[in-house]
């Protein structure tokens, strides 16, 4: 199973703004992405209708994400109703770019930590489903899905694993409400991200992907070949978007804890991570079709796919 792959505009800058979307965009096209994934930090620091017209024209599609930056807060009272309306907000630019989706992790402001007995717990977890109610059927009536996405532990206290997402969010799961799974936070949280994968199933709605020190995806110590397995055993049919950040950025580089440079270039870093997930994919693809092949014994190689380094994770293969 191929995916389309894209790549968050994170990696360059912060905030994006509409001035900037063509060199994107092109930079993206050429390293051999398929789209462009939108933060909207602040309503209006990019024009909707622009980025679609710029990312039609070089043939790229679009998603969009959020981001849950200081004052913005679905549990504290002072903060809710501005932060539902930030989220219909996001909504409306997902329609006019094209984006199915809408992901970030929508619970509390990221950083925000605290420790919660189970009461506590059970009392977050009901204002959450009652903050998310309403802008999860304004989404839905959009053909919108909202997919909030687990964090790990040093980011937020209410959601970080899978398990903790599907409980939290299942009476909304569904249409307008599903989980947006990374696997930096995965790699943190779970003792297997491919089991935790697998226990998202149907509700995995997007899937953003880096190396695990943030850095580009491919050469580090993740398991490539059991993470794509999973996303196949679900029939996860999205793209595959690289989501790292500049440091370039003070507000951005404290938000994510970039304190050095994760590659020789954050072009470098997207056009490495586009190349590995190019070639990955095709050497899956093509041990696909030989497994299918009249009369071949594929016992030896099934759980080892061709063109995948076991002991690295990385695709020998390259485009």
């Amino acid at each position: 199973m191929t995916r389309e792959i894209g790549v968050n505009t994170w990696v360059w800058v912060s905030p994006l703004t509409t001035d900037r979307l063509g060199e994107f965009a092109g930079r993206a096209r050429d390293f051999g992405f398929d789209l462009l994934e939108l933060p909207v930090e602040a309503p209006g620091d990019w024009d909707p209708g622009a980025a679609a017209e710029v990312v039609a024209e070089f043939g790229l599609g679009a998603r969009v994400v959020g981001a849950m930056g200081p004052g913005r807060d679905l549990i504290d009272p002072r903060f809710r109703p501005d932060t539902q309306d930030y989220l219909r907000h996001c909504v409306e630019v997902a329609v006019q770019v094209g984006s199915p989706t809408v992901a970030g992790p929508f619970t509390a402001a990221t950083g925000r930590v605290w420790r919660m007995d189970a009461g506590e717990r059970t009392a977050v977890v009901r204002t959450l489903r009652e903050a998310l109610l309403p802008v999860a059927a304004f989404a839905a009536e959009r053909d919108v899905t909202i997919a909030v996405e687990p964090l790990n532990r040093y980011e937020t206290s209410i959601i970080n694993t899978v398990e903790q997402g599907l409980d939290a969010l299942d009476p909304l799961l569904g249409e307008g409400v599903g989980l947006a799974l990374d696997s930096y936070h995965l790699n943190i949280e779970e003792r297997s991200p491919a089991a935790a994968i697998r226990a998202a199933g149907e509700h995995c709605r997007v899937v953003q992907v880096c190396g695990n020190d943030r850095g580009p995806v491919g050469g580090d110590h993740t398991d490539w070949a059991a993470f794509f397995d999973a996303l196949d055993d679900i029939d996860y049919l999205g793209p595959l978007t690289v989501e790292s950040f500049t440091g370039d950025n003070d507000t951005i580089a404290v938000a994510a804890s970039i304190w050095r440079p994760l590659a020789e270039s954050q072009d470098a870093l997207a056009r490495s991570s586009a190349e590995f997930l190019t070639a990955l994919q095709r050497a899956r693809a093509r041990a696909h079709h030989e497994d299918h092949l009249p009369g071949h014994d594929n016992s030896s190689d099934h759980d080892h796919p061709a063109g995948h380094d076991r002991s690295s994770g990385t695709a020998e293969e390259q485009p």
